[in-house]
């Protein structure tokens, strides 16, 4: 399964006018009973939800006020999530003749046209407050909260990650929410900015839609939408014309192989840092230390301590938790008998809550030999998420090799690796190009698809990547290569050398500066065609074409994706 939760809006969605239907009521019951939990985020007050929807106990958590308030409908718990607003600024608002004006236990809400005397309220007093819009109505509340920040924190208390959440919604304020969730459905009657950057649009308004959705969960687990999530992707590197090479984050299998010393564990760290960038949590099963130092996991086992599983699977039931198990101090001999009770743990906790999403096998023929055949309860019939690393295909099991989906080959003779992989399953080897690859270089074969292997220039890891990071960030790209802030009449003629400066710049410029280059989508052609990062083009892409967006929060969201890539920990 790779859907354990729907996380529903409740005004527009499951509700219309108000209120929830019976039917809909059912159907929500019966998702609960397939085993999957449901999550409501919501704009409203929470008394004022509890009058109008009393069976909030369907429900695993509640965030009301827009991703302010978390409710655990079980025990009747509350927990803010951030400050009230200063009782000054409430004052000023009903001075100023405000109303309708509602506080709730952190949100203070009103109708629009009064969000110009909000706004001038916000920077009368300097307080640090956003406002929200939704059909209408004006929400503030401190920065940084939204649907999405109070969902993170649900999702934190529950242990399940976004990853496997589906979440659907209609208005303004659902954006943040859904482009959290790996699968985003809007309502049939959303309005048209959602649906359009939402993965899919139910073809029936309000609760009929979410019926139509939950039905699709129940019986396919939204398989039908996974040609929608290519916005998930993990990249891979590059084809020698230049174009990038992904894999889907779910339901493959690779097969990492060549001779030692061929670049096996610099391909699988670069692989396994995307994993961690793009939040996918993995765990590294590490006979001979060779993870030790990687940043991206927490190690357990050493020299002198053998690891314990249940520390394995405490570790990992926290979502944002990566694992490096540490074999070598265990016997050689026992490395297979421990692996053996380990993995049935792995996944068992995947069944339970869909992680960890890959499970990376180094020395995959000492741990899964030719020999071994499980019983047909210890594996799933399909195994997925998993990287098997080997320098001997042939001495692995053919269990395992039957359930790969991806070859990946590197070394002196992948043309020889790809051939022996193929022998073993009784397979006719594929036409392989006949190189002599160079360090970064590997051999790539999607073997289900039927496709020739190619060659793929692999993604280096964070370390040699630092250099470029660098250049990019902090150094100085010539004039042809730089961005000019110039504006719709071409008043300005502001240079940006390098990602920092543009940030800076960013900063300063005046709104309609901002909103002309970003309307015109600049900024993501700068980011694709001059800093070479198609995955950042991406994702501002999405940023440019919301059509609500104010010259703030499109600041905001670019310069934290500018940072998170080029100026975070290494």
């Amino acid at each position: 399964m790779r859907y354990y939760a729907l996380v529903c809006d409740y005004d527009g969605t499951l509700a219309s006018d108000g209120r929830v239907s019976e039917e809909t009521l059912t159907e929500l019951e019966r998702l609960k009973g397939s085993g999957r939990k449901l999550i409501l985020v919501t704009g409203r007050e929470l008394d004022d939800l509890i009058r109008v929807f009393p069976p909030l106990n369907l429900f695993e958590r509640v965030v009301a006020e827009n991703g302010a308030l978390l409710y655990r409908p079980a025990t009747h718990e509350e927990k803010l999530l951030c400050g009230r607003p200063p009782e000054e600024f409430i004052g000023v608002l009903r001075e100023r003749g405000v109303t309708p004006l509602s506080v709730g236990r952190v949100i203070v809400s009103t109708w629009e046209p009064h969000e110009t005397t909000v706004l001038e309220a916000i920077r009368s007093l300097g307080v640090e407050m956003q406002v929200i819009f939704n059909k209408g109505a004006v929400m503030v509340l401190p920065s940084g909260v939204n649907k999405a920040s109070g969902l993170s924190a649900a999702l934190n208390e529950i242990g399940l990650s976004p990853h496997n959440v589906v979440g659907v919604g209609d208005a303004e304020n659902d954006h943040a929410f859904l482009s959290l969730c790996e699968c985003s459905i809007a309502v049939a009657n959303a309005l048209p900015m959602v649906k359009e950057h939402a993965d899919s649009v139910t073809t029936s308004e309000n609760g009929a839609g979410v019926r139509e959705l939950i039905e699709k969960l129940i019986s396919s687990d939204l398989s039908s939408l996974e040609s929608h999530l290519e916005r998930h992707e993990i990249p891979l590197g590059t084809r020698e014309d230049g174009h990038e090479v992904r894999i889907k984050p779910y339901g493959v299998s690779v097969l990492l192989c060549g001779t030692s010393g061929s670049g096996k564990s610099t391909f699988a760290t670069g692989f396994l840092e995307c994993l961690a960038e793009h939040g996918y949590q993995f765990c590294i099963i590490d006979p001979e230390g060779d993870y030790q130092n990687f940043e991206g996991g927490v190690v357990l086992g050493s020299g002198r301590q053998a690891p314990v599983i249940d520390e394995v699977v405490k570790l990992l039931e926290k979502p944002d938790q990566n694992g490096v198990i540490n074999l070598v101090g265990i016997p050689i001999g026992d490395r297979p008998s421990f692996f053996e009770s380990l993995l049935p743990a792995l996944l068992e906790l995947r069944a339970q809550t869909g992680r960890p999403h890959w499970i990376v096998i180094d020395e995959a023929h000492h741990l899964l030999p030719s020999s071994w055949a499980p019983a047909p309860a210890t594996v799933p019939k399909e195994l997925h998420g998993m990287m098997f690393i080997t320098v001997h295909p042939d001495h692995v099991s053919p269990v395992i090799l039957s359930s790969v989906d991806v070859v990946i080959a590197v070394g002196e003779s992948p043309e020889q690796t790809i051939r022996i992989f193929s022998q073993n399953l009784g397979e006719n080897p594929p036409s392989v190009p006949q190189l002599k690859l160079k360090p970064g270089e590997v051999i790539a074969w999607w073997r289900r698809l039927e496709a020739d292997p190619f060659l793929l220039r692999s993604i280096p890891p964070r370390m040699e990547r630092r250099r470029h990071l660098r250049k990019y960030a902090e150094g100085e790209l010539g004039p042809d290569k730089s961005f000019y802030f110039r504006g719709p009449e071409g008043r300005l003629n502001l240079r940006a050398q390098n990602l920092m400066l543009f940030i800076q710049l960013a900063d300063g410029v005046d709104d309609e500066t901002w909103m002309y280059h970003l309307r015109r989508g600049d900024y993501s052609h700068w980011f694709r065609e001059s800093i070479k990062d198609e995955s950042l083009a991406r994702e501002v892409e999405i940023i440019e074409k919301m059509a609500d967006i104010s010259p703030e929060e499109s600041r905001a969201l670019i310069k934290a994706k500018i940072e998170k890539r080029y100026t975070g920990p290494d």
